[in-house]
């Protein structure tokens, strides 16, 4: 089996363009920290990720630089020759599902809230999980 669930965020907007039969495909980088510092130092692994159709024409709608983003999809290796002549390989990811994990109102990186409540860390602090009251939960 061939999947891999990625949680990061976009380096850059995403780019789109048609294939020449007129398919819609968007490509856009993420940035992975990985769970444990090597050397006292964190280490980030950068994903290409390429999202077709419907999902590349949502992703290029609502997503840019800095959302936080969970990808899942196939690790797709590919080979193409760089200008000097040599064969070259690169790892990119197919998307099935992008879920967007920024909320829609946060601009430059504030989060506010429609309901109104005031989140009790800056968003960066939690990790990509939000405060939420015990008020809100319906159940």
């Amino acid at each position: 089996m061939n999947k891999i669930t990625l949680i990061g965020n976009l380096t850059h907007d995403p780019e789109t363009r048609s294939t020449s039969s007129g398919v819609t495909v968007t490509t856009f980088t993420i940035a992975v920290n990985r769970r444990f510092a090597q050397g006292g130092e964190k280490v980030t692994d950068f994903f290409r990720i390429n999202a077709w159709r419907q999902l590349g024409e949502t992703c290029s709608r609502y997503l840019s630089k800095g959302r936080k983003v969970a990808v899942i999809g196939e690790l797709q290796a590919r080979t193409y020759e760089a200008k000097d002549g040599t064969t070259r390989m690169s790892l990119d990811v197919s998307a099935d599902e992008v879920e967007f994990l920024t909320p829609r109102s946060a601009d430059d990186g504030a989060s506010t809230y429609s309901s109104g409540t005031k989140p009790s860390a800056h968003p960066d602090d939690l990790d990509g999980f939000m405060d939420v009251q015990s008020d809100d939960i319906p159940f």
